[in-house]
């Protein structure tokens, strides 16, 4: 990309130059020796009113002339030393018009007045001739050939002209095939003069400036379009550089910032781009943020749909049995299935233990759900967990005796947690209680209380047969049952595990089970800490 936009910004330039150039060139050969030819008449106008002001200016006339048949002599004597300078003078600024102009010069004053023409060419006093040569006594018909060839010609065309001293005409001349400009005018003392110039040297000079221009046009080019690769490097690096930026900035890579060292364009463009970078790395933060919060939202919703309908199924399945057992007990009390008194004792009391069972689960179900939503505010007490315990198991005496089952619990000094009571109390009797309806073998329950740094961790274990590892994941989740036919068998509900994890989650504490060689350890722990703990926020699930 950096050499595509450096060739074809050069290369604009370059077409830009030859275009202009080409136009000059065609431009110079279809005036240039107009302009030449206009400039020559302009030149020999330019010489006309020279030649007249020295004229003037040294008094050169009839009794001073200067004649090619009289001799020089007479003309010094008459003048002395000042005429031999003025002489000298004019003979040199003639040959310097002459040669510095490229024309021919002839002064001349016209013997008694008569018309001239080529038969009476000689007829006519030369003053001065000049044509560009430094020598003019050769012949007498050399120093005429200005007139000679004028008169001979008969093909004339008249340049305008603003004077009545003088014209200018091109002139076609035949003994020289080729055209001259000439000028004819009057002196002031009316004596008359004849400049005249080749318009075949003006044509050769504009041919010669044509190709010189073409030349130097070709040459310009190639140094122009070398010169824009190294200029316009310069600008297409920057260019580059932004789109380099704007390229990372299109995958969301806003590290790289463009460098501004100058205040123009490009400098502005690159601190927009730079602002550009910033609000959009900004904006892309707070949108991912934003992004991630509303997906976290979508999978509570979600997670909350699937917990309520796991509930209604639950649920259903759990009062299905309960209600069944105490509508089919009920019709046969109606119907006087049997009428003896104790019959009609075993159903009522059928009825009322299902309908207790139902109660129940009701209840751990809103207590699950006040705490998995939050909807329950914590009452945070520092109190003696070994006390509480002990206090648990004291009234639960009678429960280990109906099962045989053997208690461990060591008393040790106090134990202060902080926690909601209430909670720690239903999350522990949940543990008890698992560990009485799954006691086995030995039959022992052993309850602990250890402390650990600023954490008491309170476990029960229970003798028994351990629970199987695919399921050691799934015990936490409602109405999960290992053993359905003997949870059923004790009445169990399959949400109290449920009740200890949302309750430990909701504290901030650990939990969890553990299989040993004879049994099961449920654990969970508590701050045990001086200091007032600080409780994760509550999830709204609503």
């Amino acid at each position: 990309m950096n050499k595509s936009l450096r060739v074809k910004l050069s290369a604009t330039l370059l077409a830009t130059v030859l275009i202009t150039m080409v136009i000059s060139v065609l431009v110079n050969n279809f005036f240039l020796v107009n302009y030449y030819i206009s400039g020559k008449q302009q030149t020999l106008v330019s010489a006309y009113n020279r030649i007249n002001t020295m004229y003037n200016t040294f008094d050169i006339s009839d009794g001073n002339s200067v004649s090619s048949d009289s001799d020089d002599s007479v003309f010094f004597q008459e003048n002395g030393a000042d005429g031999i300078n003025n002489f000298l003078d004019i003979e040199l600024s003639m040959e310097q018009l002459s040669q510095n102009n490229n024309i021919s010069i002839l002064l001349y004053r016209i013997q008694n007045q008569r018309i001239i023409n080529h038969k009476t060419v000689y007829d006519m006093q030369v003053l001065f001739s000049s044509s560009g040569n430094n020598s003019s006594d050769n012949t007498e018909v050399e120093n005429f050939s200005i007139y000679k060839d004028y008169v001979q010609s008969e093909e004339r065309k008249d340049i305008q002209t603003e004077s009545e001293k003088y014209a200018l005409q091109t002139v076609f001349v035949k003994r020289m095939d080729t055209s001259y400009i000439y000028l004819i005018g009057a002196m002031d003392n009316g004596d008359y003069i004849m400049i005249r110039s080749s318009v075949a040297s003006i044509q050769e000079s504009a041919t010669i400036s044509n190709q010189f221009f073409i030349y130097v046009t070709i040459c310009v080019s190639c140094l122009s379009f070398i010169a824009m690769l190294f200029i316009s490097k310069s600008f297409t690096e920057k260019i580059v550089s932004l789109t380099k930026i704007a390229q990372k900035m299109s995958h969301l890579d806003f590290v790289e910032k463009y460098k501004v060292e100058t205040e123009d364009e490009i400098g502005v463009l690159g601190s927009s781009i730079n602002t550009l970078s910033e609000t959009l790395e900004k904006t892309l933060g707070e949108l991912k943020s934003a992004n991630v919060q509303l997906k976290r939202e979508l999978e509570q919703k979600v997670q909350i749909d699937e917990m309520r309908k796991e509930f209604l199924s639950n649920v259903s399945h759990e009062l299905k049995t309960p209600i069944a057992l105490i509508q089919g007990y009920a019709e046969g009390l109606q119907e006087n299935i049997n009428d003896d008194e104790e019959s009609r004792e075993f159903y009522c009391d059928v009825i009322m233990d299902e309908a207790g069972k139902m109660n129940v689960l009701v209840k751990k179900l809103l207590d699950l759900n006040q705490i998995e939503f939050g909807t329950e505010v914590l009452n945070m007490e520092h109190f003696d967990i070994v006390s509480t315990i002990q206090n648990i198991l004291s009234n639960a005496e009678i429960l280990f005796r109906q099962k045989e089952a053997v208690l461990k619990f060591e008393v040790s000094e106090p134990v202060y947690v902080w926690g909601d009571v209430y909670l720690v109390e239903e999350s522990f009797t949940n543990y008890m209680s698992n560990a009485l309806n799954h006691v086995d073998g030995d039959r022992v329950i052993e309850v602990k209380v250890t402390k650990e740094h600023d954490k008491a961790k309170i476990s029960v274990f229970n003798t028994g047969t351990p629970i199987p590892e695919e399921d050691i994941n799934q015990i936490w989740v409602k109405f999960y049952k290992v053993d359905k036919a003997r949870t059923r068998e004790y009445g169990g509900s399959g949400v109290g595990l449920s009740i200890v994890k949302a309750t430990m989650e909701r504290l901030g504490q650990s939990y969890g089970v553990e299989n040993r060689e004879n049994g099961v350890e449920f654990w969970f722990t508590l701050d045990a800490s001086n200091e007032v703990p600080q409780l994760p926020e509550a999830i709204d699930n609503k």
